[in-house]
Formats: structure tokens, C-alpha cells, sequence
């Protein structure tokens, strides 16, 4: 069985409400499972958050995001290859 992200985008984001220079957010991300032939997509929204400076931009601000989402996503394959 194997997996393949095929697809992460930035699905929402917003300053939090309390703590200063963090930003929270939903990360869309389709995973591809291959097993045995067989190939299903799967469709994930990811709850991340990021804190970041003053000055980073929205390019920043989802490339922020995206990772944090990259990491849970990675954590989760190597979880489901066990």
C-alpha cells in the first residue's frame, strides 16, 4: 500500500483571535492510495496554524500553512506504513 499526495491547497485562514502574529487555518489535501491494483483518492482537511512575523505576506502565510500540513501529512503516512 502506498500513498501519493496529488493535491494541497490553502482552504481558509485567519488571524487568531487572541494570540498576536498567529495565523489559523484548513488545509485541502488528496491523498492517492495504491493497493493491490486498486487506487482510491481520499480528500482531508487539515486544521494547522502557523505563528509568523509582522511582515509575511499571504504567499508566506499559505506556504506556512501548507507545511505545517505537510508534516501531519508525512507523520500520518508513516503511521498508516507501519
Amino acid at each position: 500500500m502506498t500513498f501519493e499526495l496529488i493535491d494541497i491547497v490553502v482552504a481558509d485562514k485567519q488571524a487568531h483571535p487572541r494570540l498576536a502574529h498567529r495565523v489559523t487555518g484548513h488545509v485541502r489535501a488528496v491523498l492517492s492510495e495504491h493497493n493491490g491494483g486498486h487506487e482510491q483518492n481520499h480528500d482531508l482537511t487539515i486544521p494547522v496554524w502557523a505563528d509568523l512575523s509582522e511582515t509575511a505576506t499571504d504567499e508566506d502565510i499559505d506556504l506556512a500553512l501548507m507545511l505545517k500540513a505537510a508534516t501531519i501529512i508525512a507523520r500520518l503516512k508513516a503511521r498508516l506504513a507501519d
